[in-house]
């Protein structure tokens, strides 16, 4: 499958803003479709679970936040849409596990970038792929399902920007990686650049890489960067 025949669900009350994006994207090679509710986004998964989520926060009955929380880590990737478009508003769907966010009203050629960019992480081939995971620390990233497992054996749940981001950590082990780097990497060339993306990315890994040991992985460099501190092998 390719980009421009992936399936893109647009979840947004207005049925304006749903019918430009789904003409648009349709118009862009995607399978558009549109529904007003998560009530109704929750019936159109069951029948086919789409590629990519566009989500607008602003719905009567259940918010496009509470969405996130639900789906994070275990749906397809989301992009958010929201009129609030303050950094502390972009730094809560992106702590609840949203893989990128754009302030409303947005461009639709802005959001087809960004959305390119989303569909495309999962796909990257990289070197070393044919290896199925990297080990650091008795941790497990696998390459192939994308899924991490701790020492003790127990699954961690990972949003698609989150895999992305450990993954570019762990192959950058021992070297300084700063922001940018790293937002490039974690979120595709397309992507803005937005700063506080990434600390609020790392901040959730932080917090699902704490086994309890007190082994600290990842390393704050003040205006340099970030440092992964750990030893990685393949296999």
């Amino acid at each position: 499958m390719t980009d421009v025949s992936a399936h893109v669900l647009v979840v947004d009350d207005d049925p304006g803003i749903r019918e430009v994006l789904t003409d648009y994207l349709s118009r862009h090679g995607y399978e558009a479709e549109g529904v007003a509710s998560a009530a109704e986004m929750d019936r159109a998964l069951q029948a086919r679970r789409p590629d990519l989520i566009v989500l607008d926060v602003m719905m009567p009955g259940e918010d496009g936040l509470s969405v996130v929380r639900r789906l994070a880590g275990a749906g397809p990737p989301i992009v958010m849409l929201s009129a609030m478009g303050e950094d502390t508003d972009r730094i809560v769907g992106l702590e609840l596990g949203a893989d990128d966010y754009l302030p409303k009203p947005c461009n639709p050629r802005e959001l087809l970038a960004r959305i390119r960019a989303v569909l495309r992480r999962p796909r990257e081939a990289g070197p070393g792929d044919a290896s199925p995971a990297l080990w650091f620390a008795g941790w497990r990233l696998d390459l192939m399902r994308r899924s991490l497992t701790r020492p003790d054996g127990q699954d961690v749940v990972l949003s698609a920007g989150e895999f992305a981001l450990l993954r570019a950590f762990a192959e950058g082990a021992g070297r300084v990686l700063t922001r940018d780097q790293l937002l490039e990497k974690a979120r595709g060339q397309d992507a803005d650049v937005f700063d506080r993306a990434v600390d609020v990315s790392i901040s959730r890994l932080r917090r699902k890489l704490d086994d309890g040991s007190g082994l600290e992985l990842i390393h704050t460099l003040r205006g340099e960067g970030y440092r992964f501190d750990a030893k990685v092998t393949r296999r």
